[in-house]
């Protein structure tokens, strides 16, 4: 049987292959589209009859497309590509056939319409409908003729472009890599570094060679402790023009985005993609993503300079001599910086953090505050790689709430570079009292394990981890049983990272990190004099990270918003201009990184990056009750995470974030916990 056609609970990932997903579409395009005529022929304006036949109808197709982006995205191969890129148009043209119809559009409004009495129409439903009824008007159902014919050319030559994007990106960050020769070249790298270059060299950990790759989990512990500056310079050149030139270059991917999807929105009637996006977001301007990006552009601007004017002088007293430092001189210094002024090495807090531990604390964290245990089910599911574990969700009472599945480690050549999560499986309750149970997926790229000895990770990495986590709880506890609004779906993209900002938190929390930390020789955990460190740091630089996140933001918005302009002659001229006015950190004149931007060029963040910053000030707030209550007071923390589960994670997209906030907060949001959390503002609990 084809493992892409009646999919089971668990999908069977070691079955499949990009020949019999190519088979399966042969037969579940033309099921999908006989389902969608036969519905439009009988459709009934009532939650059963349109909603739920709807979603039956297209499921079986949406859940083998799901699954076949999923593999492209972690075993990354060229036949992957090909079966993907052969079935996309159809896919894309199946969606807006549905999202056309004038038939289901027209139920859509009818049965919003119908009386408020009825059982089956709750609150929730409403906002979906709602909800439903904006997407269709944003697929084109009000278009006609040429219009509609043009929107349909378009939205299918995006999805190619960000699938052209994405793959580029792979491809070059695998094309590029730096061989060192000798112990000299390498002269301040962790030991954990050296083992792992070493091995993909072939080579031995304290000869050499070392092989130096644009992978995150390389790159960014390379830019931070070697003490070759020339090998620091090239790697940075070749990150930051990643996929810029030659047959994988994205820069006229990017611009004939941009081009197409102002282009879309026009014909939608929005002045700019930007309006179109936010008209269904939480933020809904582009002034009120302005005010935002303005105020903490206001709060860090000054921290910021200092911190870098400070960064020059220890550089220059620690016997740098250049004129100034460079981009690629930032990362090594301020690391040196970082260790003088708290007293203590990453590579020495990475000998506290083996992963197996940082995952039980992780999970441990979990139980603490939510009542919930998690514990390995190694077998239950099949897996499509070695490295992938599977867990079980179970509730204080023993009850199976979820599946998570675990692909921790980095795969340069197969897998997609950065973080997320996904999912497999989304609650849903019919109306027999059966509740289908969700799956959901946390993706990272850590260090990869070398031998038998656990991995030791980057605290950067520790808290990734924990974001990605935030991520699969929001879908992993949520009561909703609509799948439109259960889990992640139906929540506003700007409020899309509340849970997963919150959780990063807990990375300073003393229980939390000395509970999950064991010492890789003595199984000691972190002592309170080295916590007490890395607390006092947790705001080194920080109004330079902010800078950098309002780069993004303000990068974004006016691309999607205000280009081009004259004075923005292409797409790097914006970013250009957006460095001078929010960067402390100085940019290369052949700095590229628009075309490795793939949150908004091969993702699902155009006009919307400002989103992180928009979600913090939600989750810093979050945060703020569990401070309020006493962090040492386990009765008031269990009490408090209870409440946060039955809101934030609990109550998906079935009500307004806004709404969903107050009930846990009891009152908006105030943007003073995060600035106060970034050492930018007054306060202290």
């Amino acid at each position: 049987m084809n493992p892409f056609i009646h999919i089971p609970y668990y999908p069977a990932f070691d079955a499949m292959t990009p020949e019999n997903a190519k088979a399966a579409f042969q037969q579940l395009l033309p099921e999908a589209r006989a389902a969608i005529d036969a519905l439009e022929k009988n459709a009934a304006p009532t939650w059963q009859g349109l909603m739920t036949a709807l979603y039956d109808a297209c499921h079986p197709l949406y859940d083998a497309w799901g699954l076949l982006n999923h593999l492209l995205s972690v075993v990354n191969s060229e036949a992957w590509r090909e079966a993907q890129e052969s079935v996309q148009p159809e896919i894309v043209a199946f969606s807006l056939r549905v999202g056309q119809s004038k038939i289901f559009y027209d139920g859509f409004r009818a049965l919003r319409d119908a009386d408020t009495a009825s059982p089956c129409l709750t609150d929730t439903r409403r906002r979906i409908l709602a909800k439903v009824i904006q997407e269709a008007e944003h697929a084109g159902v009000g278009l006609r003729g040429d219009a509609q014919a043009r929107f349909n050319a378009i939205q299918t030559e995006l999805a190619q472009l960000a699938t052209t994007f994405r793959n580029n990106v792979l491809d070059a960050t695998k094309a590029f890599s730096l061989t060192l020769d000798t112990r000299e070249d390498v002269e301040g790298l962790p030991d954990a570094l050296l083992t792992v270059t070493a091995q993909q060299a072939g080579g031995d950990p304290q000869q050499g060679p070392w092989r130096i790759t644009l992978d995150a989990a390389v790159y960014v512990p390379f830019m931070m402790h070697s003490a070759n500056r020339a090998a620091r310079e090239t790697l940075y050149r070749a990150f930051v023009t990643r996929a810029s030139s030659g047959g994988l270059d994205n820069t006229p991917v990017l611009e004939r985005t941009l081009t197409l999807k102002r282009e879309m929105a026009n014909l939608l009637g929005y002045p700019t993609y930007a309006d179109l996006n936010l008209s269904s977001k939480t933020a809904r301007t582009v002034a009120a993503v302005d005010g935002l990006i303005a105020q903490l552009a206001a709060a860090a601007h000054g921290a910021g300079r200092a911190e870098m004017d400070a960064l020059t002088a220890f550089a220059r007293a620690s016997g740098f001599d250049g004129d100034a430092l460079q981009p690629w001189d930032i990362a090594f210094w301020a690391e040196r910086q970082r260790e003088k002024d708290y007293d203590y090495s990453e590579a020495e807090l990475s000998k506290y953090l083996p992963y197996p531990n940082v995952l039980d604390g992780l999970f441990g964290l979990a139980q603490r505050l939510f009542g919930i245990r998690i514990v390995p089910a190694d077998g239950t599911a099949p897996v499509w790689h070695p490295d992938v574990r599977f867990y079980n969700v179970l509730d204080a009472d023993g009850t199976t709430l979820a599946g998570i599945y675990s692909d921790p480690y980095s795969r340069p050549a197969t897998k997609s570079g950065g973080a997320w999560m996904n999912e497999f499986r989304t609650r849903r309750d019919d109306p027999g009292g059966c509740v289908q149970r969700p799956l959901a997926l946390m993706a990272c790229n850590q260090t990869v394990p070398v031998g038998d000895a656990p991995p030791l990770m980057r605290f950067d990495e520790v808290r990734t981890l924990f974001h990605e986590f935030g991520h699969v709880l929001q879908h992993i506890l949520t009561t909703v049983g609509d799948p439109e609004a259960s889990g992640v779906n139906g929540i506003e993209w700007d409020a899309i990272e509340i849970a997963s900002q919150f959780m990063e938190n807990w990375c300073y929390d003393r229980a939390t990190l000395q509970g999950m930390s064991r010492h890789t020789e003595t199984g000691a955990p972190i002592p309170d004099t080295l916590f007490g460190r890395i607390l006092a740091a947790k705001n080194f630089r920080s109004a330079t990270a902010l800078l950098r996140q309002i780069l993004f933001a303000a990068t974004d918005i006016d691309l999607y918003a205000r280009y081009p302009r004259p004075e923005w002659p292409d797409a790097d001229a914006v970013k250009r201009d957006c460095a001078q006015r929010y960067s402390p950190v100085p940019t290369l004149p052949d700095d590229r990184l628009l075309c490795s931007f793939s949150h908004i060029f091969g993702g699902g963040y155009a006009a919307g990056y400002y989103s992180y910053k928009w979600s913090e000030v939600m989750s810093a707030d979050a945060f703020a009750a569990f401070e309020e209550a006493g962090l040492g007071d386990e009765a008031a923390i269990r009490a408090t995470g209870r409440r946060f589960r039955d809101t934030l994670l609990a109550l998906g997209g079935s009500l307004d974030p806004m709404d969903v906030f107050q009930r846990f907060r009891q009152r908006p949001p105030s943007i003073q916990s995060l600035l106060r959390h970034a050492g930018l503002g007054e306060g202290k609990f």
